[in-house]
């Protein structure tokens, strides 16, 4: 069982990480000569990525290269320039936005001109006052015009500057109330920034693709909790745990992996929705009861359940690549509810000890749920407050592919996003952690969960 990363850990050691937005694991840019020419190569596979340059780096200024069509030759593309310009420095850049559903920017008088391709359905314009943390707020009444197949939308340049980005949106895909679409595709899962300490080094980036799925905006409240779990008792389920939270609106924790399961179960049934595990091969007999050796999945079902370790990591990154928080690569107590150690951890912007409007006595010190900014998918609490159950048995490497759910068989299962007592280095995305599907007598107060329903 791999330890916890908890706020008693020493790290040894620590590098700094790529730096934001570069390419991950497998998306590498060659250059190699060619007469007076260069020829810059990269996998057809790095899709959303951009070729750009700079002709130095103190500071790097880079610039999108124009009219850089790729040739593909042998699955690569490739790309020829001519070495007539001073010396350049090439990179390629991953852009969160689909290719092509770029956001562009252009002086109008006193005002601004936003544009942006009608082709960018679901997407909605927003902007933010600052970046330090982002919050991004969808402008209201934007009615864009259409010329040249291409929206446009004027905002007047009468408050102070403002960063703008287009943003899928989620609720417009008929997500139930209370949840956002996380939209199908693929990502880098793991340690794709490049972090060292040892306590990573069960996530070796893989590149993955998921479907489409639901997942709740919010971790499980106490509330909810217990308004499902007193139904279900008195409808014969069984619970090893009857739960705890600090308030109503704070975070579920003391639940074992058997009690979140077997709750899904009951919500979805209350719901009117076909729970999703069962205890038998056949898919008849609904996980009610007990702690039972295998634990059957309908994955085709519209019921609650929980994310697996995948659906997570997408969920967890907002839409990014590349970053090693939920919110970016930095953290700090105005971001996530951890145990800060600035001394330790380079990106950890602290300040130390614990989330200060949060401690107090008793225990835990967990904070009321979406008390922290939201991240690309709009979900609060990816990273801090309390830990989060997946469905996947524990075990490295994971799998890659389309789809995966862990291995057939394991001894304990996988939990994500660190908690209001954890060092930084847990709250990572790609930060992997595992624990006995039942609590020991001395139940663990930090872990709670979320659900999602497939799509």
């Amino acid at each position: 069982m791999k330890a916890h990363c908890h706020r008693f850990l020493i790290l040894l050691a620590l590098f700094a990480g790529i730096a934001p937005g570069l390419a991950s694991a497998g998306v590498r840019l060659g250059i190699a000569p060619s007469g007076n020419r260069v020829v810059l190569s990269w996998p057809v596979t790095g899709t959303n990525y951009v070729l750009q340059s700079t002709p130095t780096l103190a500071p790097a200024s880079w610039a999108m290269l124009n009219n850089a069509a790729p040739v593909v030759i042998a699955n690569t593309n490739t790309v020829t320039l001519t070495n007539s310009a001073h010396a350049s420095f090439f990179r390629l850049y991953f852009s969160a936005a689909p290719a092509g559903f770029r956001l562009n920017i252009a002086r109008a008088g006193t005002n601004f001109v936003l544009s942006w391709p009608v082709a960018a359905t679901n997407y909605v314009l927003q902007s933010a006052p600052t970046l330090i943390p982002a919050s991004w707020a969808t402008l209201a009444n934007v009615a864009p015009v259409v010329i040249a197949n291409t929206n446009f939308v004027t905002v007047t340049n009468n408050s102070h500057a403002s960063f703008f980005r287009l943003s899928l949106n989620t609720n417009s895909s008929g997500a139930p109330a209370g949840m956002v679409l996380i939209p199908a595709g693929m990502f880098t899962m793991g340690n794709s920034i490049g972090d060292t300490d040892a306590y990573i080094q069960d996530a070796s980036p893989t590149n993955v693709t998921v479907s489409a799925y639901y997942m709740e905006t919010n971790l499980v409240s106490y509330i909810i909790w217990q308004a499902v779990y007193n139904s279900a008792t008195n409808a014969g389920y069984s619970f090893d745990n009857s739960g705890a939270g600090k308030g109503l609106t704070y975070p579920v924790e003391t639940v074992n992996w058997y009690d979140a399961v077997k709750w899904c179960n009951a919500r979805s049934q209350q719901a009117g929705l076909t729970p999703v595990y069962y205890t038998d091969a056949g898919l008849t007999q609904v996980y009610t009861n007990g702690d039972v050796s295998t634990v059957y999945v309908n994955w085709t079902t519209n019921g609650y359940r929980l994310p697996t370790e995948a659906e997570w990591e997408k969920a967890a990154r907002g839409g990014w690549n590349g970053m090693r928080f939920p919110l970016g690569n930095f953290i700090s107590h105005s971001l996530a509810n951890y145990y800060g150690e600035t001394s330790q951890f380079s990106y950890d912007l602290g300040p130390d000890s614990y989330d200060t409007p949060y401690y107090f006595n008793p225990p835990p010190y967990t904070s009321p749920v979406g008390s922290f900014p939201p991240n690309g998918y709009g979900l609060y609490d990816m990273g801090g407050n309390v830990c989060q159950w997946c469905w996947d048995w524990y075990a490295t490497p994971y799998a890659g592919g389309t789809d995966p759910r862990g291995p057939a068989t394991g001894s304990v299962r996988v939990y994500r996003g660190g908690r209001f007592d954890f060092y930084a280095v847990s709250v990572r995305c790609a930060d992997r952690n595992d624990y006995l599907l039942f609590n020991p007598p001395d139940a663990d107060f930090g872990l709670g969960f979320r659900c999602v329903r497939s799509r």
